[in-house]
């Protein structure tokens, strides 16, 4: 029995995909990649954000270190450097300063902006700010980290430390 072979055209039409299949796959693999890209974005964010919240806590345990030897916050001029530069410390408080009083400088948040430090703070019962503007790298916007996020509502009014623990109504 004699199996007729099949044409030469039949032959190349099965070769390979058509154009149509190979742009489905294209767009199927550019969807996910933009997934996987939009979830590695958000995450670094997240990442940088945790970063910088932790260097502002280690900023204010050095400012409150300093506090301890020196009875007072560094001042608006003197800024957060005096934490590890002595140099910049007033001239009569110089036989005070014990530090440095971070392990290494802090000169940039994640981002690569410089800290904004604010004595006395614009919050009343607040002795200083210290402020990371954010990837936007502009003040006064709702990525800006502080100090005081958490210890603030959204009017600027001190929290009650011990809101969680307040009796519920009844």
């Amino acid at each position: 029995m004699h199996v007729p072979r099949p044409t030469r055209r039949a032959q190349i039409s099965r070769r390979g995909f058509s154009l149509l299949e190979l742009l489905i796959v294209i767009g199927i693999i550019l969807a996910i990649g933009g997934l996987v890209a939009v979830n590695l974005l958000g995450q670094q964010e997240r990442a940088d954000s945790g970063t910088t919240r932790i260097q502002i806590q280690n900023l204010s345990r050095g400012l409150d270190d300093f506090k301890v030897d020196m009875k007072r916050y560094p001042t608006q001029e003197e800024g957060i450097a005096v934490l590890w530069n002595k140099e910049l410390v007033e001239e009569e408080d110089v036989e005070k300063w014990q530090g440095p009083y971070l392990s290494q400088p802090v000169t940039k948040d994640m981002w690569g902006n410089e800290w904004i430090y604010t004595n006395p703070s614009e919050i009343e019962g607040v002795a200083y700010d210290i402020v990371s503007v954010g990837p936007d790298k502009e003040e006064g916007t709702e990525d800006d980290l502080t100090s005081n996020d958490g210890r603030v509502d959204a009017d600027g009014e001190m929290l009650d430390d011990f809101s969680d623990f307040a009796p519920s109504g009844g």
